[in-house]
């Protein structure tokens, strides 16, 4: 046993390389993948498929023949809680060797590795709070973040922990965090939205009691500000230039162009299920697009300034 341990404890890596980079990829993927099957669990009304937990039933930990199809999709996301505790355990493993070095990524992996836990007892309180719109909007947050916090170790697995400097002018680095801002504010927004519509996970569960049609047209300023402002800084880091803006924006812009469009057409369709959870997945993969955008501010302090770091991602 103690040789077995001692090989892979000389297995792990010294350094950043092929297995590092790719648990970083899988562990934004599965916490943006975790989104979308807690929107199936909502969409199809299985939110109580498992009526209770951190058991199934009051005898099983897995879900029955009896409990049908709402308690597969339910126990399916509880599952996926369990791979996900997986990912983050071997991402905070490999970076557990040269964490002296680069506490940064020591910090990005152990907090998914215990959040993970925290993350599935909000669930349980979901679950036992009989879906209260205000708790399943709390998980949905805890989940941004989680997939912001996953892009940043992204990040920095291909950037390093060099020192870093402002390549960007001031008022385009104010623009960026603005829209910023306003992607917060949308995604806040968005979820008191989805806390007073049709869609609450069970038929017996509550909602806010907020004006849902009202709140569609205050979700939507946000997210126009945001668009606005995106193209500035997109349009900037071409003409300016800001190379190491490019890639990053332009991503920004595309995933905001289809979250706006899948937004508008949800409204008048009635909120089709497969848009809605659509439209939860594009949320996450917003939060991220920008918060990579925002980091591409600055660029290693050994690097010319023309140099541009998003090439490395791409090419990845």
């Amino acid at each position: 046993m103690a040789q077995e341990a001692r090989r892979f404890w000389n297995w792990l890596p010294t350094d950043v390389d092929r297995r590092v980079r790719v648990v970083a990829w899988l562990n934004l993927v599965a916490q943006t993948v975790l989104v979308g099957t807690g929107g199936a669990v909502r969409l199809t009304g299985s939110g109580l498929g498992c009526p209770t937990w951190p058991k199934c039933t009051a005898e099983s930990f897995v879900s029955t023949p009896e409990m049908g199809i709402h308690g597969v999709i339910e126990f399916g996301n509880r599952t996926l809680f369990f791979v996900l505790q997986i990912i983050a355990i071997f991402a905070l493993l490999f970076v557990l060797k040269y964490r002296k070095r680069r506490r940064d990524l020591f910090i990005l992996t152990i907090i998914p590795a215990c959040s993970v836990l925290f993350q599935a007892v909000v669930g349980g309180i979901t679950v036992l709070s009989g879906l209260n719109p205000y708790v399943v909007g709390m998980h949905f947050l805890l989940s941004v973040t989680l997939v912001v916090l996953g892009a940043v170790l992204v990040f920095r697995v291909y950037q390093g922990n060099a020192a870093r400097v402002r390549t960007a002018p001031v008022w385009l680095s104010a623009t960026t965090h603005a829209a910023s801002f306003f992607v917060a504010v949308t995604i806040v927004v968005g979820v008191l939205t989805t806390g007073s519509g049709p869609h609450a996970g069970d038929k017996g569960a509550a909602r806010n009691g907020l004006d849902s049609e009202f709140l569609q047209h205050v979700h939507s300023w946000p997210a126009y500000i945001t668009l606005a402002l995106t193209v500035v800084i997109v349009a900037a880091a071409w003409l300016l230039p800001v190379p190491s803006l490019r890639f990053p924006s332009a991503l920004l812009l595309v995933v905001e162009g289809v979250q706006i469009v899948v937004g508008v057409a949800q409204a008048r369709m009635g909120l089709p299920e497969i848009l809605v959870g659509l439209h939860m997945v594009l949320a996450c993969m917003l939060a991220a697009a920008m918060t990579v955008t925002v980091l591409h501010l600055k660029t290693p302090a050994e690097l010319p300034a023309a140099t541009e770091p998003a090439e490395s991602l791409r090419s990845a």
